[in-house]
């Protein structure tokens, strides 16, 4: 081939390649904007909070203050730990939440959460108590949006509100990580306990000076579901019960959330009779696990099956 047709062929190697790559790069240009609509299309978001009122956030929040333990954890499993600006008096997980600022516990402190100007703020449901309408209005007058998330009683509900909360911080996809992880967990553990014979348990909740137990449609109640364990307590949410109540129902295990309680069963000679106090069988469960709405849901699990079968979950 001649000298002047292999430099032709050179240079129309040359456009050709140079025509694809411009091609690919403008491809890649198109697709990256493409994922950047998607990503900032979700905002504005409008969602309806436990108290069917609609907010909106016009962009991810950067400054957020969690008033529910459950919401707190739920934000760090979601990866939230440098938004977060302020907590409340009773968190205690993860480690990370003892080092921000708190705002209050049983009774919060508006003038501090409109001085931390937050651009969101996490409420609950079974806080209305302290943190009510009123106050509610009082942040949203200056321009804080509050968002109130359901007291869920079941775990769709629970999953529910961990989507809600991934929705508006932008992390819906740690949202959906986070529930598919907590549903593997429980296949795993009925799993584990499909063929252990079934238990009846009570859950003491309180004892001072009524005694109190978890009955029937209670977070702590489809716990007990999962690991094919009976509630003795057949009522629906929290009933009283009186230690003639209470003896009747001898349970096989009774739990306690909280240590004093175990001493007040145990102690008691009302109850010396019952099968669980006599075989042993009164347990301490961890409180925080068992009780709050969040991804910790297996470990609350795990710990009611270690106080039922010990023999499987402390293998």
């Amino acid at each position: 081939m001649k000298k002047w047709q292999l430099l032709s062929s050179a240079a129309l190697l040359t456009l050709t390649l140079t025509a694809c790559n411009s091609e690919k790069a403008t491809d890649e240009q198109s697709t990256k904007g493409s994922t950047e609509v998607t990503e900032t299309a979700q905002f504005p978001v409008t969602l309806k909070d436990a108290l069917d009122k609609e907010i909106t956030l016009e962009k991810a929040p950067e400054r957020i203050i969690t008033l529910a333990p459950s919401n707190t954890e739920i934000l760090f499993g979601l990866g939230l730990n440098d938004e977060i600006i302020a907590v409340n008096d009773n968190d205690t997980y993860p480690e990370e939440a003892l080092t921000k600022e708190s705002v209050g516990g049983m009774e919060f402190n508006l003038e501090q959460i409109i001085s931390l100007q937050p651009d969101l703020v996490l409420a609950h449901e079974s806080g209305m108590y302290s943190f009510n309408e009123q106050a509610i209005a009082q942040l949203e007058s200056v321009g804080i949006p509050v968002f109130v998330v359901k007291d869920a009683k079941t775990f769709e509900e629970t999953y529910e509100t961990i989507e809600q909360i991934g929705q508006l911080t932008n992390k819906e996809q740690e949202a959906e990580k986070m529930v598919a992880s907590i549903k593997e967990g429980i296949e795993e553990i009925e799993v584990k306990v499909a063929d252990l014979e079934e238990k009846s348990v009570f859950i003491v909740v309180g004892t001072d000076p009524d005694l109190y137990a978890a009955g029937e449609e209670t977070f702590i109640s489809e716990m007990l579901d999962v690991l094919n364990a009976e509630n003795a307590v057949p009522e629906l949410g929290w009933p009283m019960y009186s230690s003639e109540q209470f003896v009747n129902s001898n349970p096989d295990v009774i739990l306690v959330t909280y240590e004093n309680d175990m001493a007040a069963i145990e102690k008691n000679d009302a109850y010396a009779e019952m099968d669980a106090v006599k075989n042993g069988n009164v347990k301490l469960v961890d409180g925080d696990t068992t009780s709050r709405q969040g991804p910790r849901i297996v470990e609350g699990i795990e710990s009611i099956g270690a106080a039922i079968y010990p023999e499987v979950f402390n293998e």
